[in-house]
């Protein structure tokens, strides 16, 4: 994915955050009670709570930017615009390569609906849209077919890693695609990610970071 899915598993991590525990860098919590906090984030309402502030206050920033004809916005796709939550569940919140990679291809990934509402806020303004994933290229048509079938329309073009690029790191690629896309005229003024690689770099306009307490990717 930006995402996981096309990550090397060595770099994947269970991202059971110490912040969200409460713990103090050398307290120990039990996995199970670990796992079982980071369930209740996502099926309590915080989850959907947080997304809720988040993007009421990218909207407020948004509504102070003069918009023009080739103002963008950069999406990543995974548990920014689809939701991965069923799956990791369905792990017990660990990971295994080829049941992931079937999910991923079977385009049957929820929408995060707060992101799809603003995805729909920011096309009524007419900015463009843009998806950008650390997918790979065998991934494109599964996931064209998934965020439409979502609700995600309209976008310019949805950009995958191509299999040159596949060892390049996530905010390596994901920056080097935005200059891209700024030399081709685009000018972005937001970008929307889960993690901290999809935001580093230049490029980027307005910064949107959504939580995930599922994993990261380096």
């Amino acid at each position: 994915m930006k995402s996981f899915l096309s990550t090397p598993i060595h770099t994947l991590t269970l991202f059971l955050t110490l912040t969200l525990l409460s713990c103090t860098s050398d307290e120990l919590i039990n996995l199970r009670l670990a796992k079982d906090r980071v369930k209740d984030y996502y099926e309590s309402g915080k989850y959907d709570e947080d997304l809720g502030e988040i993007y009421s206050k990218a909207k407020s920033q948004i509504e102070k930017i003069k918009i023009k004809n080739n103002s963008t916005a950069i999406f990543d796709v995974d548990d920014t615009a689809l939701s991965n939550y069923q799956i990791s569940k369905r792990l017990d919140f660990g990971f295994d390569y080829q049941i992931v990679q079937d999910w991923v291809m079977s385009a049957k990934l929820p929408a995060i609906k707060q992101t799809l509402d603003f995805y729909n806020y920011l096309k009524s303004k007419g900015i463009k849209l843009i998806f950008l994933t650390g997918r790979q290229t065998e991934e494109y048509d599964a996931t064209y077919r998934n965020l439409v079938e979502q609700g995600y329309r309209d976008f310019d073009t949805i950009i995958v890693r191509s299999e040159r690029e596949r060892k390049i790191g996530a905010a390596e690629f994901k920056s080097q695609k935005r200059k891209e896309l700024t030399e081709k005229g685009y000018e972005i003024i937001i970008c929307v990610g889960d993690q901290w690689t999809d935001l580093e770099g230049d490029y980027t306009g307005l910064i949107v970071k959504l939580p995930n307490y599922l994993y990261e990717i380096d």
